[in-house]
């Protein structure tokens, strides 16, 4: 059995200012993704991109990311209590983010710049799935500062007693996550992009690994409270990854047959 250890989070206090390391954890995603996105481009690894164009998409794929998430969570999670409280809907910083909605978000804005540089969604998205999941690891490493989003109990060696989760070792899911959903992740969609693949299988794979990864950590971390297990004693963020395993399939397989179907030179 471990015990949680307690880290401060708040990060660094100037005067009224406290700077919590969960935003700086955001600010490291976005700065890795910056990173590996202007490596790819000045390597040539796309043509269709300039860095100016990845400085944008940054910027508003932040956007999107805080807008998406913040309303994901409103209307996945919590929508009775928040149409009976709406001025609490931009109260983001008492917490409350969705992944899946922040991923709608980053859609919209891919969208936007794939109609800008007159490119294909998938075309634009293969060259961002890769950038992705350290933000993710980061994201989760956030969490686990912040000591929340715990797991559910468990009697293995590793399990750990969080603060305001009671004196029952729980499983370190946000550390499952940072592991699965952001390293692994990031390795099999750096080696995979790393060849020349079909328009969309990339971001095909995303779908699937992130799906994948997300449902089966759901097993071990703790339900929403006031939602609990749903349909099939599932949580509402396996319901969420099911359809992304889904769509990422179909997307790879399509990717896949029309790439068959080229003529070979």
């Amino acid at each position: 059995m471990l015990h949680y250890p307690h880290f401060n989070p708040i990060a660094l206090q100037i005067g009224p200012l406290a700077i919590h390391w969960y935003g700086l954890m955001y600010l490291l995603g976005f700065a890795m993704a910056y990173i590996l996105g202007r490596r790819r481009i000045t390597s040539g690894h796309t043509t269709f991109l300039t860095v100016r164009d990845l400085e944008d998409l940054i910027f508003y794929s932040v956007l999107g990311v805080v807008l998406g998430g913040r309303l994901g969570y409103v209307l996945f999670y919590q929508p009775g209590y928040y149409m009976a409280h709406p001025a609490q809907i931009y109260h983001v910083w008492d917490g409350g983010m969705s992944f899946h909605g922040g991923l709608l978000g980053v859609i919209l804005v891919m969208l936007w710049l794939a109609r800008k540089k007159r490119v294909t969604l998938f075309t634009l998205s293969d060259f961002v799935a890769p950038l992705i999941p350290l933000g993710l690891a980061a994201g989760r490493l956030g969490n686990f500062i912040n000591g929340e989003l715990w797991g559910r109990p468990t009697t293995l060696p590793w399990g750990m007693i969080f603060p305001n989760a009671g004196n029952i070792p729980r499983h370190p899911s946000q550390l499952y996550e940072l592991g699965l959903e952001g390293l692994t992740l990031f390795a099999i969609m750096w080696i995979f992009s790393s060849k020349p693949r079909p328009v969309g299988q990339i971001s095909g794979l995303f779908l699937i690994g992130y799906g994948t990864f997300r449902f089966l950590v759901e097993f071990t971390r703790e339900p929403d409270a006031f939602l609990g297990l749903l349909a099939l004693g599932l949580s509402m963020g396996q319901w969420l990854s099911l359809p992304m395993i889904v769509i990422g399939v179909v997307i790879f397989v399509i990717s896949a047959r029309r790439s068959s179907r080229l003529p070979k030179h």
